[in-house]
C-alpha cells in the first residue's frame, strides 16, 4: 500500500501518479482527510491521557496533604477526562481502520518509466522476436484444441465433466508435456533461485500481502469453512514467507522459485474467448521472485524480464515484449513487462509472462523490511516477481508451432531431456 506519510508532503504528486490509472483525485483528497483526522485525534487522546495522568498525581498529593475534598474533586475530574479519552481512542481507532482499508483498496503509483495510456491498446511493443507471418505452413494454422484432440492429448470434455468449463485435462504425452515445461523452467532458474514447494491454500491475510485481497476477491476461489484461499499464483506464498520479517542487507536480493498450480475464477472474462487454453480457470505455473534493496531492484527487474524470455527463446517459439501502460499495470505494480508468444493456429499473441516490480507496495502490506548494511533504520524491500514459464498458453503456442503436415508434433530439443525419451507427439 502507499506510505500514508505522502498523503501529507506529497499529495499532488500522487493524485497526478494515480491519475495516470484513471484514479479519482478525490479519493486521495479523503484519504488524507482521514490521516489528518487520525493525527487530530490521537493528539487529543494523547493530550488527554496526558491530563489524567497529572490529574493522578495531584489526587496522591491532596490526599497526602489531608485535603480530601480536593482529593475527590481531582479524581472526579479524571474520571471524567479518562472517559473523553477512551471516546477519542475508539474515534481514532475507527479513523485509522477506514484510512487502512482506503489505502488498500488504492493501486501502486506507477513508475516515471511506464508509458502513458488507459488500457491495452496503448501498451508499447518494445521488440519482436523470432515472428515471421509468412514463415507459418497451412499445417501449423490449426488450433490447439483441434490438434490436442486429434493426438489425444487434450481433453476439454472430460475435465468440463470433471470439474466444469475451463478446467483442462491432459492426457499422455500431453501430460508429460506439461510437467517437461514446468521442469525445464525450475532447472533453467536454478542457478540463482532457491525452489519452494509453498502451500496452495493460504490465509487471508496472505492474500492481502500481494494485494489480491480485497479488491480481487470476486476472482479468488474461496474454501469458506477453512478461511483458506486457493492461491492465483505463486506470487503470493511467495511474498509473505517473509511477512513480518527484518532482513539483512547482505542477504538480498533474496530470489525464490516455485512450480504450483494455480486458480483464478476469471470473473471478469465474460465475451473474452475462452476456447482450448485461452482462459482457464486452473494451471500451471513455475513463478521467479525476489525481494531486493530499492537500488538493486532495477536490476532485478531486468534479470527476470530476460530469464522469463530465455525459456520461451529456448523452445524456439515467437514472441514479443510489451511495456504495460500506466493504465494497464496490475494494480500492485509499478512497472510491469509483458511476454506474449505467437499461436499461429490460433493466429494470437497470448500473454505467457508478466513480469513486474512492485517497490515497497507489497512490502508494506507483508511488512517486509531489511537492515541497510549502513546502519540506520529497517526500511522496506522492493518485491518483484513474474512467471518463469505458466503452462497453458505456452503448450497451446508449441503445439501449434511445432505442428508437422503429418498432423505430430515435434518437440524442441530442449524438452527431449524431459519427455521420456518421446521427441515427436504422435
Amino acid at each position: 500500500m502507499i506510505d500514508s506519510r505522502r498523503l501529507r508532503t506529497e499529495v499532488e504528486a500522487l493524485k497526478h501518479g494515480l491519475g495516470r490509472r484513471g484514479v479519482d483525485a478525490g479519493e486521495l483528497d479523503k484519504a488524507a482527510a482521514l490521516d489528518e483526522r487520525w493525527r487530530l485525534l490521537t493528539s487529543r487522546q494523547e493530550a488527554a491521557r496526558a491530563r489524567v495522568k497529572a490529574l493522578s498525581r495531584g489526587v496522591g498529593d491532596a490526599r497526602r496533604a489531608g485535603d480530601a475534598a480536593a482529593a475527590e474533586e481531582k479524581a472526579a475530574e479524571s474520571r471524567r477526562i479518562g472517559e473523553e479519552e477512551k471516546a477519542l481512542a475508539r474515534e481514532a481507532e475507527g479513523a485509522a481502520a477506514e484510512l487502512h482499508d482506503l489505502l488498500l483498496r488504492l493501486p501502486n503509483v506507477p513508475s516515471a518509466g511506464a508509458p502513458d495510456g488507459t488500457g491495452a491498446g496503448d501498451n508499447v511493443v518494445v521488440r519482436v522476436e523470432h515472428y515471421d507471418p509468412g514463415a507459418y505452413g497451412a499445417h501449423q494454422r490449426v488450433p490447439h484444441w483441434e490438434v490436442g484432440a486429434q493426438l489425444g492429448i487434450l481433453d476439454l470434455a472430460a475435465g468440463a465433466k470433471l470439474a466444469g468449463a475451463m478446467f483442462p485435462l491432459y492426457r499422455r504425452a500431453g501430460a508429460t508435456l506439461v510437467r517437461a515445461l514446468c521442469q525445464l523452467a525450475l532447472d533453467r532458474n536454478a542457478d540463482a533461485f532457491e525452489e519452494v514447494r509453498p502451500p496452495q491454500l493460504v490465509r487471508t491475510e496472505t492474500m492481502v500481502s500481494t494485494g489480491h485481497l480485497p479488491k480481487f476477491e470476486d476472482d479468488a476461489y474461496h474454501v469458506e469453512r477453512d478461511d483458506l484461499w486457493a492461491i492465483p499464483t505463486a506470487e503470493v506464498p511467495l511474498t509473505s514467507l517473509a511477512r513480518d520479517q527484518i532482513l539483512d542487507e547482505a542477504d538480498l536480493p533474496w530470489r525464490l522459485m516455485a512450480h504450483t498450480s494455480c486458480f483464478r475464477r476469471e470473473a471478469g472474462s465474460a465475451g473474452r474467448d475462452t476456447r482450448g487454453l485461452l482462459r482457464v480457470h486452473e494451471f500451471d505455473k513455475v513463478e521467479i521472485l525476489a525481494y531486493a534493496t530499492p537500488e538493486q531492484a532495477e536490476k532485478v527487474h531486468a534479470d527476470l524480464v530476460a530469464r522469463a524470455e530465455g525459456s520461451l527463446q529456448a523452445l524456439g517459439l515467437a514472441y514479443r515484449v510489451l511495456d504495460l501502460c500506466a493504465g494497464d499495470l496490475g494494480a500492485s505494480s509499478a512497472r510491469t513487462f509483458d511476454l506474449e508468444v505467437y499461436a499461429p493456429g490460433c493466429d494470437l499473441w497470448l500473454e505467457a509472462s508478466s513480469i513486474s516490480w512492485f517497490t515497497d507496495y507489497q512490502a508494506r502490506r507483508a511488512k517486509v523490511r531489511y537492515r541497510p548494511a549502513a546502519g540506520g533504520p529497517p526500511a522496506f524491500v522492493h518485491t518483484l516477481n513474474g512467471s518463469g514459464l505458466a503452462v497453458p498458453r505456452v503448450w497451446a503456442a508449441l503445439v501449434e508451432t511445432y505442428r508437422q503436415p503429418d498432423g505430430s508434433v515435434a518437440l524442441p530439443p530442449a524438452l527431449h531431456p524431459y519427455m521420456r525419451g518421446l521427441t515427436t507427439i504422435t
